[in-house]
């Protein structure tokens, strides 16, 4: 029987049902089938909502006796397969609704999205429904990924992938090597692990795998190589404005400071004094910040200048749409046209699109008997330069080539820099790592300390290294992994704890393979 009652929640759909007496029912303690009739008793079942309604299912129920004198049970009610599930009050379907709702949104969205399709749950229900879904059985891969997560501020997790499946196995916090190499022992059959240049994880894939093929990963071998690469072009910060104009000879005689004529000139240069007059007395960079109330890297930055004019910030004019008529507007300048409402209208036959007060900001310097104000290129930042230098050759701009080319001639550190970077990448290309004991050599050899560091480093794990660049191995899958984590992290706010974290990385890796899969099967 169907009927329509109204609560607090708006109209229901209510289907009174009831289940066939003499029916044999099987006893949900001991699996014995009986028949021996006790009472009955009203079950109410919310169902999935149809036609933005809510449905429930008042079904009643047989409560039999159990016939197996052994059975712990007296008296059992009888389910209704694909109906009802043992202490639950929703239907398998509506059941799989929430648990999926809850595993792609978690609490509070999902409670929001449930309230949708009209079906009124909190957000801790959603949680506790979300934590009562069992993981998938753990498989012990072939091929294993290892790497470390942000989880809170300073504290860092570690998530493992299955590189073959690219599936998630789990995470925990911490990154120590006692506990991957625990994990290790307790699922024997790890033939390669993949992993950062980490000491901690080297250390436990040794103690939980010995006979496991370790690999290096590349991208985390070129990131490293990056990383000393921007340590040269910040400690050579000084050679970096060369990549913007040509070097020009010094003149013979040095020009005078040009005065400080603004309240930031004058802030820098009242700093540059004060700091440089402790600077001479040889104290140390901390003891100078609390005698003057400054940061230690703003002292520090300071004691290294030479000049005050080297500190303050001088953003250079940007570009605009009438550059490219600067050129036309001096040469009409010059044969006498003053007037800014004519040239716009020339420019504007010429194609430029801007306003007409652009125009008279533009010739303004002309009337005052001084040059077009031009674009000015400002210096590359240290990671700018060192993007220039990771950069294959044949990816650059004519302009960054020339700004790169004038930068390498200028400082011979980064052109040493520049010429093992481009070795290495080939090594990385053609998967030959042959090379490579020479090429630590060269490290070694150049002087460079971040690039000689990096040598010792690597001929440390120099045998994970050559898989690395060897192998196709790599750690391609957990970057990916991680990118889901953090994403999963910010949905929950960064509240999740660490067991429903795993819960919902391993479970929507999973449901996503699944959809996944019934999408091909349908395409065929």
């Amino acid at each position: 029987m169907l009927v329509v009652s109204v609560d607090s929640s708006g109209p229901v759909l209510v289907v009174l049902a009831r289940t066939r007496a003499g029916a044999p029912a099987e006893c949900t303690g001991c699996g014995t089938w009986s028949e021996w009739f006790h009472s009955r008793y009203e079950r109410r079942l919310a169902d999935a909502a149809v036609g933005s309604r809510q449905v429930r299912i008042d079904l009643s129920v047989r409560r039999l006796y159990c016939e197996n004198p052994a059975c712990p049970k007296t008296t059992f009610a009888e389910q209704v397969p694909g109906l009802t599930v043992r202490y639950q009050r929703r239907t398998p379907l509506l059941q799989q609704v929430v648990e999926a709702v809850g595993v792609l949104l978690a609490g509070r969205g999902g409670a929001r999205m449930l309230q949708v399709i009209h079906v009124a749950l909190s957000r801790c229900t959603v949680l506790a429904q979300l934590m009562r879904v069992p993981l998938p059985p753990l498989v012990t891969p072939r091929v294993l990924g290892v790497d470390d997560f942000a989880l809170y501020g300073d504290s860092f997790g570690t998530l493992l992938v299955d590189a073959t499946t690219r599936l998630p196995l789990t995470l925990w916090e911490g990154r120590d090597a006692e506990q991957l190499g625990r994990w290790l022992r307790e699922h024997p059959g790890v033939e390669v692990a993949c992993r950062d240049g980490s000491l901690t994880y080297r250390q436990g894939i040794t103690s939980g795998a010995p006979h496991a093929l370790q690999v290096s990963d590349r991208f985390h071998l070129w990131q490293g190589l990056s990383r000393q690469v921007q340590k040269i072009a910040s400690a050579h910060h000084g050679c970096l404005s060369s990549a913007v104009v040509e070097p020009k000879p010094a003149p013979a005689e040095v020009p005078p400071e040009p005065a400080a004529d603004t309240p930031a000139d004058r802030h820098a240069q009242r700093l540059f004094e004060a700091v440089h007059a402790l600077t001479d007395t040889g104290r140390s960079f901390s003891s100078m910040s609390r005698e003057l109330g400054l940061d230690r890297k703003t002292v520090r930055k300071y004691a290294r200048a030479n000049t005050w004019q080297e500190v303050v910030r001088r953003p250079p004019r940007r570009t605009t749409a009438l550059d490219p008529y600067l050129d036309y507007l001096q040469q009409r300048w010059d044969e006498g046209e003053h007037s800014a409402t004519i040239l716009h209208q020339e420019l504007l036959t010429k194609g430029y699109l801007g306003h007409y007060q652009r125009v008279t900001m533009a010739v303004a310097p002309l009337r005052l008997g001084l040059p077009l104000d031009e674009p000015r290129e400002r210096p590359p930042s240290p990671r700018e330069a060192t993007r220039w230098i990771i950069t294959a050759p044949d990816r650059h701009t004519p302009h960054t080539a020339q700004r790169l080319h004038r930068l390498l001639n200028h400082c011979p550190e980064l052109q040493v820099a520049h010429h093992l970077v481009r070795q290495f990448a080939a090594m990385l290309d053609t998967r030959d790592a042959a090379l490579l004991p020479d090429w630590l050599d060269q490290l070694t050899a150049s002087g460079i300390p971040p690039l000689a560091s990096m040598a010792k480093a690597l001929r440390e794990d120099q045998h994970a290294v050559i898989q690395g660049i060897a192998t196709r191995y790599n750690s391609g899958v957990n970057e990916g992994r991680i990118t889901d984590v953090k994403l999963q992290k910010r949905l929950m706010a960064g509240r999740a704890g660490v067991p429903l974290l795993r819960h919902r990385v391993v479970l929507i890796a999973h449901l996503r393979r699944r959809y996944a899969d019934r999408a091909t099967l349908a395409q065929r």
